[in-house]
């Protein structure tokens, strides 16, 4: 088999795929790129058996053939050409001859049937989202979802359609995001539960791209298709937990703040706060927000005051500093509004501006027990 492709944009579609490789596979062979050849039209897929991804590429040829070429040698290879023709020809020595404007390169391929096949979805349901709707909502959840290898449920984004919107969830326990676009739906309902890794994937390929997604799903697996893209993984196995029950309804106590103030006051003070609980008081009296933080170990304190717009009783309430820096980094609002209703009981924030039409987004974060 032969063909001749540009280096450029070869490497540009690699790039993206190279990101579902990992670093230490079990099987050798999926250290490779899978390259497919049918004349003109060239597929190349990476795996790491969870989750396949496969670009379709334009190329000259007329032959037809399937060979798996070593991913970082190629990826490596191509990072130092300058745009120009490369042909690539399989040779009968089990080496892949590169040619470029001035030399030859020769790469030990592997055989191609031992590659992993994509799996192939059954009766699939499906959607279709525009890809800067999907990026927008795993941007805002993913950063929510656990590490917990325990509790693989809550490892993932939780995805809920409905033929009247589409909802994203992401909790660790400890903070929960709440994502939900009423401006797009499914024809059916249906949940399931995606892994983070494709979903970071998903996010980096399809920021500010209009294009049209479309998903299908059973209740195994998930498959993305766009432009000439595909990316097929296994869903997470399990019953997501029953995150409306721990959103409170009643919360009395609501305070409106502009953000980027609180955000700023929040990280400074935080610096202040013990390593190990990076725990931040937030009392509110009036119109006075006074945030503050105490590492009774090495005596150090900070303290800040800031106005803001309150309605409820006087209270003090703690937080974990980490968690509130990540959602008010993860909200483009100018102002927010952070409504409790006791000490112990979850804060909720959501944006009061800066959403597109149909869309809104709530997120809680647990309280720390203050030590007086």
């Amino acid at each position: 088999m032969k063909f001749i492709v540009s280096s450029s944009y070869l490497l540009k579609e690699l790039q993206i795929l190279g990101g579902v490789i990992n670093n230490s596979n079990t099987l050798p062979i999926l250290d490779n790129f899978l390259f497919e050849l049918d004349n003109s039209k060239l597929t190349v897929s990476a795996s790491d058996l969870e989750t396949t991804m496969s670009s379709s590429l334009e190329v000259e040829s007329d032959s037809k053939g399937n060979v798996a070429v070593p991913a970082r040698l190629l990826l490596d290879t191509l990072k130092t050409f300058p745009e120009q023709p490369l042909t690539f020809v399989v040779e009968d020595n089990n080496t892949v001859e590169i040619s470029s404007n001035h030399g030859k390169y020769a790469v030990a391929y592997a055989n191609g049937e031992e590659f992993p096949k994509a799996v192939e979805l059954e009766n699939p349901s499906s959607t279709t989202i525009s890809g800067e709707i999907l990026a927008s909502a795993i941007g805002k959840t993913i950063f929510a979802a656990g590490n917990d290898d325990l509790r693989p449920v809550m490892s993932g984004v939780f995805f809920q359609f409905s033929p009247e919107n589409l909802t994203f969830v992401a909790t660790d326990a400890h903070k929960l995001v709440k994502y939900t676009r009423t401006d797009v739906n499914a024809s059916q309902v249906a949940e399931f539960i995606m892994p983070k890794k494709p979903l970071n994937l998903l996010k980096g390929i399809l920021a500010g791209t209009e294009e049209e997604i479309s998903i299908e799903y059973n209740d195994f697996n998930a498959k993305f298709s766009f432009g000439n893209t595909e990316l097929v993984c296994r869903l997470i196995d399990g019953k997501y937990p029953n995150y409306e029950a721990v959103i409170p309804k009643e919360n009395p106590n609501k305070l409106t703040i502009d953000r980027t103030q609180f955000l700023n006051s929040v990280r400074r003070v935080s610096i202040f706060s013990n390593k190990t609980t990076h725990q931040i008081r937030l009392k509110i009296a009036g119109a006075e927000l006074n945030i503050s933080a105490e590492d009774i170990d090495y005596s150090n304190k900070a303290e800040e005051r800031l106005t803001c717009d309150y309605q409820g009783d006087d209270l003090q309430i703690g937080f974990n500093s980490r968690f509130l820096t990540e959602m008010l980094n993860n909200l483009d609002a100018n102002d927010i509004l952070l409504e409790m209703s006791l000490p112990n009981r979850a804060g909720i924030l959501t944006p009061n501006d800066g959403l597109d039409e149909g869309e809104s987004v709530t997120m809680l974060v647990m309280p720390v027990m203050l030590n007086n």
